[in-house]
Protein backbone atom coordinates (compact mmCIF):
# COMPACT_ATOMS: atom_id res chain seq x y z
CA UNK A 1 0.00 0.00 0.00
CA UNK A 2 2.76 2.23 1.09
CA UNK A 3 4.71 1.49 -2.05
CA UNK A 4 1.16 2.31 -4.28
CA UNK A 5 0.84 5.61 -2.47
CA UNK A 6 4.47 6.76 -3.52
CA UNK A 7 3.64 5.89 -6.94
CA UNK A 8 0.45 7.92 -6.83
CA UNK A 9 2.45 10.65 -5.12
CA UNK A 10 4.90 10.81 -8.14
CA UNK A 11 2.35 10.35 -10.96
CA UNK A 12 0.62 13.42 -9.38
CA UNK A 13 3.67 15.64 -8.97
CA UNK A 14 4.35 14.67 -12.88
CA UNK A 15 0.90 16.06 -14.10
CA UNK A 16 1.08 19.03 -11.86
CA UNK A 17 4.35 20.33 -13.15
CA UNK A 18 3.72 18.75 -16.63
CA UNK A 19 0.48 20.83 -16.93
CA UNK A 20 0.04 22.62 -20.08
CA UNK A 21 -2.58 24.39 -22.60
CA UNK A 22 -3.84 23.10 -26.17
CA UNK A 23 -4.54 25.72 -28.60
CA UNK A 24 -8.06 25.72 -27.55
CA UNK A 25 -7.18 26.18 -23.65
CA UNK A 26 -7.93 22.88 -22.91
CA UNK A 27 -5.55 21.35 -19.72
CA UNK A 28 -3.16 18.60 -21.40
CA UNK A 29 -0.70 16.75 -19.04
CA UNK A 30 2.86 16.65 -21.25
CA UNK A 31 5.83 14.75 -19.72
CA UNK A 32 8.11 15.24 -23.09
CA UNK A 33 10.08 18.44 -24.64
CA UNK A 34 9.50 19.67 -28.33
CA UNK A 35 13.07 18.60 -29.04
CA UNK A 36 12.77 14.62 -27.76
CA UNK A 37 9.49 14.85 -29.44
CA UNK A 38 10.92 16.08 -32.70
CA UNK A 39 13.58 13.52 -32.31
CA UNK A 40 11.41 10.56 -32.42
CA UNK A 41 8.82 12.42 -35.04
CA UNK A 42 12.23 13.01 -37.37
CA UNK A 43 13.02 9.26 -36.74
CA UNK A 44 9.38 7.45 -37.43
CA UNK A 45 9.52 9.83 -40.67
CA UNK A 46 13.32 8.06 -41.76
CA UNK A 47 11.49 4.61 -40.80
CA UNK A 48 8.10 5.49 -42.87
CA UNK A 49 10.01 6.88 -45.74
CA UNK A 50 12.59 3.66 -45.99
CA UNK A 51 9.35 1.10 -45.50
CA UNK A 52 6.50 2.76 -48.03
CA UNK A 53 7.52 3.88 -51.76
CA UNK A 54 7.32 7.33 -52.33
CA UNK A 55 5.38 8.95 -55.21
CA UNK A 56 7.37 10.38 -58.00
CA UNK A 57 4.77 11.80 -59.70
CA UNK A 58 5.59 15.30 -60.06
CA UNK A 59 2.27 16.53 -60.14
CA UNK A 60 0.60 15.21 -57.66
CA UNK A 61 3.70 15.93 -55.66
CA UNK A 62 3.46 19.74 -56.44
CA UNK A 63 -0.27 19.48 -56.04
CA UNK A 64 0.12 18.30 -52.58
CA UNK A 65 3.02 21.00 -51.47
CA UNK A 66 0.79 23.61 -52.43
CA UNK A 67 -1.77 22.96 -50.53
CA UNK A 68 0.40 22.19 -47.73
CA UNK A 69 2.38 25.69 -48.27
CA UNK A 70 -0.55 27.66 -48.19
CA UNK A 71 -1.64 26.30 -44.70
CA UNK A 72 2.09 26.77 -43.60
CA UNK A 73 1.86 30.05 -43.95
CA UNK A 74 -0.59 30.85 -41.58
CA UNK A 75 1.11 28.15 -38.79
CA UNK A 76 3.22 29.56 -35.95
CA UNK A 77 7.36 29.19 -36.23
CA UNK A 78 7.92 26.34 -34.03
CA UNK A 79 11.31 26.40 -31.51
CA UNK A 80 12.43 22.55 -32.21
CA UNK A 81 12.57 22.44 -35.70
CA UNK A 82 12.98 25.37 -38.53
CA UNK A 83 11.41 23.86 -42.21
CA UNK A 84 8.37 21.23 -42.48
CA UNK A 85 8.86 18.74 -45.16
CA UNK A 86 6.05 16.88 -46.83
CA UNK A 87 6.36 13.34 -48.81
CA UNK A 88 3.82 11.95 -50.70
CA UNK A 89 3.60 7.62 -50.42
CA UNK A 90 2.74 5.85 -53.40
CA UNK A 91 0.28 3.56 -51.40
CA UNK A 92 -3.67 3.18 -51.72
CA UNK A 93 -3.99 3.97 -48.14
CA UNK A 94 -7.00 6.56 -47.76
CA UNK A 95 -4.27 8.32 -44.95
CA UNK A 96 -2.47 11.30 -44.29
CA UNK A 97 -0.28 11.93 -40.75
CA UNK A 98 1.76 14.49 -39.40
CA UNK A 99 4.73 14.19 -36.96
CA UNK A 100 6.61 16.51 -34.59
CA UNK A 101 9.74 17.63 -36.08
CA UNK A 102 7.77 18.69 -39.11
CA UNK A 103 7.39 15.82 -40.53
CA UNK A 104 3.95 15.12 -43.32
CA UNK A 105 2.87 12.26 -44.84
CA UNK A 106 0.19 12.27 -47.44
CA UNK A 107 -1.29 8.93 -48.81
CA UNK A 108 -2.11 9.06 -53.01
CA UNK A 109 -5.17 7.16 -51.98
CA UNK A 110 -6.63 10.35 -50.21
CA UNK A 111 -6.72 12.06 -53.13
CA UNK A 112 -9.71 9.93 -54.54
CA UNK A 113 -11.25 10.44 -51.48
CA UNK A 114 -10.84 14.25 -51.01
CA UNK A 115 -11.56 15.56 -54.50
CA UNK A 116 -10.50 19.46 -54.89
CA UNK A 117 -7.74 21.39 -52.82
CA UNK A 118 -10.00 22.46 -50.50
CA UNK A 119 -11.33 19.33 -48.88
CA UNK A 120 -7.16 18.32 -49.40
CA UNK A 121 -6.79 20.81 -47.26
CA UNK A 122 -9.00 19.94 -44.56
CA UNK A 123 -6.97 16.79 -43.89
CA UNK A 124 -3.60 18.26 -43.87
CA UNK A 125 -4.93 21.24 -41.52
CA UNK A 126 -6.32 18.60 -39.44
CA UNK A 127 -2.90 16.70 -39.13
CA UNK A 128 -0.87 19.77 -38.60
CA UNK A 129 -3.12 20.94 -36.03
CA UNK A 130 -2.10 17.25 -34.20
CA UNK A 131 1.33 18.59 -34.01
CA UNK A 132 0.40 22.25 -33.00
CA UNK A 133 -1.60 21.06 -29.79
CA UNK A 134 1.35 18.19 -28.71
CA UNK A 135 -1.35 15.13 -29.23
CA UNK A 136 0.92 12.71 -29.84
CA UNK A 137 3.40 14.10 -26.70
CA UNK A 138 -0.05 14.21 -24.66
CA UNK A 139 -0.78 10.90 -25.64
CA UNK A 140 2.57 9.41 -24.89
CA UNK A 141 2.75 11.03 -21.75
CA UNK A 142 -0.48 9.26 -20.87
CA UNK A 143 1.24 6.21 -21.56
CA UNK A 144 3.90 6.48 -19.60
CA UNK A 145 2.04 7.55 -16.90
CA UNK A 146 0.00 4.65 -17.08
CA UNK A 147 2.85 2.54 -17.23
CA UNK A 148 1.97 0.38 -20.07
CA UNK A 149 5.75 -1.24 -20.21
CA UNK A 150 6.70 1.73 -22.56
CA UNK A 151 10.24 2.92 -20.83
CA UNK A 152 9.81 6.14 -23.95
CA UNK A 153 11.69 8.49 -21.65
CA UNK A 154 14.94 6.71 -22.15
CA UNK A 155 14.47 4.85 -25.11
CA UNK A 156 15.48 5.41 -28.94
CA UNK A 157 13.30 4.42 -31.78
CA UNK A 158 15.63 2.15 -33.52
CA UNK A 159 14.69 -0.39 -30.27
CA UNK A 160 13.28 -2.93 -32.26
CA UNK A 161 11.23 -3.90 -28.79
CA UNK A 162 9.16 -0.68 -28.77
CA UNK A 163 9.19 1.44 -32.35
CA UNK A 164 6.01 0.17 -33.79
CA UNK A 165 4.09 1.31 -30.19
CA UNK A 166 5.56 4.47 -30.40
CA UNK A 167 5.22 5.34 -33.81
CA UNK A 168 1.52 3.72 -33.23
CA UNK A 169 1.01 6.62 -30.08
CA UNK A 170 2.62 9.14 -32.53
CA UNK A 171 0.19 8.63 -35.08
CA UNK A 172 1.58 6.42 -37.86
CA UNK A 173 2.07 3.25 -38.45
CA UNK A 174 -1.22 1.78 -40.42
CA UNK A 175 1.24 -0.06 -42.36
CA UNK A 176 2.05 -2.08 -39.19
CA UNK A 177 -1.70 -2.46 -37.90
CA UNK A 178 -1.02 -0.79 -34.62
CA UNK A 179 -2.66 2.77 -35.29
CA UNK A 180 -3.73 3.99 -31.59
CA UNK A 181 -6.50 6.35 -32.70
CA UNK A 182 -6.63 9.60 -31.11
CA UNK A 183 -9.25 10.62 -28.48
CA UNK A 184 -12.38 12.47 -29.03
CA UNK A 185 -11.13 15.30 -27.54
CA UNK A 186 -8.02 15.38 -29.23
CA UNK A 187 -9.84 14.69 -32.89
CA UNK A 188 -12.39 17.48 -32.28
CA UNK A 189 -9.58 20.06 -31.49
CA UNK A 190 -7.92 19.02 -34.65
CA UNK A 191 -10.93 19.69 -36.33
CA UNK A 192 -11.44 23.21 -34.45
CA UNK A 193 -7.96 23.86 -34.98
CA UNK A 194 -7.31 22.76 -38.55
CA UNK A 195 -10.64 24.51 -39.82
CA UNK A 196 -9.15 27.73 -38.68
CA UNK A 197 -6.06 27.19 -40.20
CA UNK A 198 -7.65 25.68 -43.61
CA UNK A 199 -9.99 28.91 -44.02
CA UNK A 200 -7.22 31.56 -42.70
CA UNK A 201 -5.03 30.05 -46.09
CA UNK A 202 -8.64 30.63 -47.88
CA UNK A 203 -9.84 27.01 -48.97
CA UNK A 204 -13.55 26.80 -48.81
CA UNK A 205 -13.92 25.61 -44.86
CA UNK A 206 -17.78 24.00 -45.85
CA UNK A 207 -15.81 21.17 -47.69
CA UNK A 208 -14.36 19.69 -44.36
CA UNK A 209 -18.29 18.59 -44.33
CA UNK A 210 -18.08 17.14 -47.88
CA UNK A 211 -15.13 15.37 -47.34
CA UNK A 212 -16.34 13.88 -44.80
CA UNK A 213 -19.41 12.46 -47.04
CA UNK A 214 -17.16 11.22 -49.12
CA UNK A 215 -15.11 9.08 -46.58
CA UNK A 216 -18.75 7.66 -45.63
CA UNK A 217 -19.49 6.67 -49.56
CA UNK A 218 -15.78 5.53 -50.14
CA UNK A 219 -16.31 2.66 -46.74
CA UNK A 220 -19.24 1.50 -49.53
CA UNK A 221 -20.44 -0.80 -46.41
CA UNK A 222 -17.74 -3.25 -46.09
CA UNK A 223 -14.39 -1.81 -45.72
CA UNK A 224 -13.15 1.58 -43.86
CA UNK A 225 -10.91 4.14 -45.46
CA UNK A 226 -7.86 3.90 -42.71
CA UNK A 227 -8.74 8.13 -42.27
CA UNK A 228 -11.84 7.42 -41.37
CA UNK A 229 -11.21 4.38 -38.86
CA UNK A 230 -9.29 6.68 -36.95
CA UNK A 231 -10.92 10.04 -37.69
CA UNK A 232 -14.71 9.05 -36.72
CA UNK A 233 -17.22 10.81 -39.25
CA UNK A 234 -20.76 11.03 -36.73
CA UNK A 235 -23.21 13.10 -37.38
CA UNK A 236 -22.47 14.87 -34.53
CA UNK A 237 -18.95 16.02 -35.79
CA UNK A 238 -20.34 17.39 -39.00
CA UNK A 239 -22.64 19.20 -37.21
CA UNK A 240 -19.88 21.10 -35.41
CA UNK A 241 -18.10 21.53 -38.27
CA UNK A 242 -20.60 22.92 -40.12
CA UNK A 243 -21.10 25.69 -37.01
CA UNK A 244 -17.53 25.94 -36.73
CA UNK A 245 -17.38 26.93 -40.51
CA UNK A 246 -20.20 29.60 -39.93
CA UNK A 247 -18.88 31.25 -37.82
CA UNK A 248 -15.03 31.94 -39.29
CA UNK A 249 -14.56 35.13 -40.66
CA UNK A 250 -15.02 35.88 -43.60
CA UNK A 251 -11.92 35.58 -46.12
CA UNK A 252 -10.55 38.61 -47.87
CA UNK A 253 -7.16 37.84 -49.37
CA UNK A 254 -6.15 35.36 -52.64
CA UNK A 255 -7.61 31.91 -52.94
CA UNK A 256 -5.09 29.43 -53.22
CA UNK A 257 -5.41 27.92 -57.09
CA UNK A 258 -3.84 24.26 -56.63
CA UNK A 259 -4.41 22.41 -59.66
CA UNK A 260 -5.26 18.75 -58.43
CA UNK A 261 -3.34 16.41 -61.18
CA UNK A 262 -6.34 15.04 -63.92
Amino acid sequence: MRYKGIVLSIASTLMISACSSSPTGRNQVVLFSDTQMSSLGQQSFSETKNELPISKDTKINAYVQCVTNAILDYVPIQGSFSQWEVVVFDSPQVNAFALPGGKIGVYTGLLDVAVNQDQLATVIGHEIAHVLADHSNERMSHAHIANTGLQISNIALASQDYRNEIMALMGVGVQYGVLLPYGRTQESEADVVGLELMAKAGFDPYQSVELWKNMAKASGGSHTPELLSTHPSHDTRINELTDKARRLPAFSGTKPNCAKPV
